[in-house]
């Protein structure tokens, strides 16, 4: 997929998605990006490694060339070589938190490994403007969604966004020495503890758009194992299990867990990919035997799905909806694939080591 426009060392992102119904689709979706700098870094090899730094030297040059100028990345760029500013093509406008925070732990964990300081100074930037545009004091204060893709402010709070950041400020403390990044993530921990529903096992997604309210409807697979990755934190360990017991799905010979309890028609295999890493991060009984057992039906789902090539993990089954008005197909996914490699490398992408 990285090399399906340019080769070699030439300054590129990743196309996110290839056959099936989003064959068409051409965007390098900055998240699913985030993820494949993350995958390579965990597999380690010199070349993994020289891959992982052509992506995140993509990410600063499209954060240097944006027409905002402000430091920000937007949702999706094009996934053409970038040899001059106007080779630069957003895709997708929106500023979205979470793409940017997971571009910014991306970054972060670059400059971990190679001590190169522009990916430091990338990922400080990202947070100076998340910080700047979407710090909240309302309710339990946290940070809101972003802006839209028209620029408008994003009013509601993401549990999963919040997750995304505390993540992102946690490493970029460690890694800058600034104390003032341990603080502000502190500030989104202190609003996903808000959204734990303790009788359920499981956090709300997040709030409505007054910034306050639990969405206690929409319940999704992400931020149960997400939590757990992010804050390995005792009282909330059920979230996983909630996941394990709520979203399992066998429909037309796959297996794993579905996006969201609202539609269990088909398998998200991304979604079945970070569970298995969360199970096998917090090791309770039975959890390893879960997490290869999840391995094992993403690797059959590898071989034997739709639209698939042998090597790279679709999307979904079949197309299933996520609960909120978009869906998920069965089409070959940068985001699946990297979590897949990272599930299987048994690597936290929420810790820096």
């Amino acid at each position: 997929m990285m090399d399906k426009y340019a080769t070699g060392s030439t300054t590129r992102l990743v196309r996110s998605f290839d056959g099936g119904p989003l064959k068409d689709f051409t965007d390098a979706v900055t998240y699913d990006d985030a993820l494949f700098i993350d995958a390579m870094v965990a597999d380690g090899s010199v070349a993994a490694v020289a891959r992982a730094k052509v992506v995140g030297n993509a990410f600063l040059y499209v954060q240097a060339h944006d027409v905002a100028g402000d430091g920000r990345l937007r949702a999706a760029y094009a996934p053409q070589p970038l040899r001059k500013p106007g080779d630069v093509v957003v895709d997708d406008n929106t500023s979205d938190v979470g793409n940017m925070a997971w571009v910014g732990q991306a970054l972060v964990r670059l400059y971990a490994t190679t001590s190169d300081g522009a990916y430091l100074i990338g990922a400080v930037q990202i947070a100076q403007w998340l910080e700047a545009h979407t710090y909240d004091v309302r309710g339990a204060g946290g940070y809101t969604g972003g802006y839209s893709a028209r620029g408008k402010k994003i009013e509601w709070k993401s549990t999963e966004h919040n997750i995304d950041v505390f993540a992102f400020f946690t490493m970029l403390a460690t890694e800058s020495g600034e104390s003032q990044w341990s603080a502000d993530a502190a500030w989104a921990k202190r609003f996903v503890a808000s959204m734990w529903d303790a009788r359920g096992g499981r956090f709300y997604v997040g709030t409505a758009t007054d910034g306050v309210t639990p969405n206690k409807s929409f319940k999704p697979e992400d931020v149960n194992s997400w939590s757990y990755l992010a804050f390995a934190n005792p009282l909330w360990a059920a979230a996983p299990s909630w996941d394990v017991t709520n979203l399992a799905v066998t429909r037309s010979g796959f297996s794993g867990v579905s996006f969201c309890s609202g539609d269990r028609s088909g398998v998200w295999f991304e979604g079945t990919a970070h569970l298995a890493d969360a199970l096998e991060f917090r090791r309770a009984s039975g959890d390893l035997p879960q997490a290869q057992e999840y391995l094992r039906d993403i690797a059959y789902a590898q071989t034997n799905g739709p639209n698939g090539d042998g090597r790279g993990i679709i999307a979904a089954s079949r197309t299933i909806g996520d609960c909120d008005g978009d869906k998920y197909f069965a089409s070959l996914h940068v985001g699946a694939t990297a979590w897949y490699i990272l599930a299987a490398s048994e690597a936290n992408p929420f810790l820096l080591r």
